[in-house]
């Protein structure tokens, strides 16, 4: 009977790297020629909050956006959804905004009062989300980096991140091809998948680390395959229940919940692939390169 210890991991790395390079050069390529859906926080727009009396469906409000020739975002607040807050893609000027805010007077009844909150996002404050979203994943991958050489080694260092750097891409590359606006709960949402993911990593790296002072008869390749399959159920239980718990979060939440935990759920799924199928293939082939790897080679020393 087949079972998953028999399957070779490392056997079948390039079809893993043909995979995971292909769906993340499609999403980037598409998001790239068609432009990826960058939200009010990256663009700058107007966030508009009208109290409208009443539950109004996203379609009526929709109707009167589109009269005026704007594009937003739309979604219910407050008690029973009587409000509504429209975050527009582009920044309206003042002239812009009474003639908007009139034409909801005039369709829903309703007056000034009703209005509760104007708030404008300049494109500069975009730029800035951006840089430091970046800097904030690349400290974090330098933290990581440094915790795995002084724990482990830096071939494992190495392959992590670029685990990690994978599961990001993979993440975005999901973005681009549906496009999916991109606001700072996905970038929340990143800076937690670099941390779960790299955690499921250590994980099997851990078990390798064992197995290299206790397989010693048995060649790299296999006790690779050993150790992921001996961790495999953990790994994949681990991502199959933290998206059961987030599931009802996305179908539940509201719209804010959502743009968290979309990129969430999307990230665990390549995080729990790439600790099985990249991370653990990649340290193989770098130790091919370099001669083999660090915890096996000193016990073979000591020995001698």
């Amino acid at each position: 009977m087949f079972t998953l210890k028999q399957f070779s991991y490392i056997k079948y790395r390039k079809i893993f790297y043909v995979i995971s390079v292909s769906i993340i050069i499609l999403g980037l390529t598409v998001g790239s020629v068609r432009g990826f859906n960058f939200g009010i926080d990256f663009t700058g727009g107007t966030m508009l909050q009208i109290d409208m009396g009443r539950e109004v469906a996203v379609s009526e409000v929709n109707r009167v956006l589109a009269a005026n020739d704007i594009e937003a975002d739309i979604v219910h607040a407050g008690d029973m959804n009587k409000q509504v807050i429209i975050r527009t893609v582009q920044a309206l000027d003042t002239a812009a905004r009474e003639e908007l805010l009139n034409d909801f007077f005039t369709e829903f009844d309703l007056t000034d009062d009703s209005v509760l909150t104007i708030e404008q996002f300049g494109p500069s404050v975009g730029d800035m989300l951006k840089k430091n979203a970046v800097k904030a994943v690349i400290i974090a991958g330098l933290g990581m980096l440094i915790y795995i050489i002084f724990r482990f080694e830096w071939k494992f260092g190495a392959s992590g991140i670029i685990a990690v750097l994978h599961d990001v891409l993979v993440m975005i590359a999901f973005y681009g091809f549906f496009s999916i606006p991109i606001n700072s709960p996905f970038i929340a949402a990143v800076l937690t998948l670099v941390g779960y993911s790299i955690n499921d990593t250590i994980v099997v790296f851990d078990r390798i680390r064992e197995n290299l002072n206790i397989m010693k008869k048995n060649k790299l390749e296999e006790l690779i395959d050993t150790s992921i399959n001996q961790t495999l159920v953990r790994s994949l239980m681990t991502s199959v229940t933290t998206i059961v718990a987030i599931i009802p979060l996305y179908l539940l939440g509201g719209e804010t919940i959502r743009q968290f935990t979309l990129p969430l759920i999307v990230g665990i799924v390549a995080g729990a692939a790439s600790s099985i199928f990249i991370a653990s293939p990649i340290y193989f082939q770098l130790c091919q390169i370099t001669g083999g790897p660090k915890y096996k080679a000193k016990k073979s020393k000591n020995k001698n």
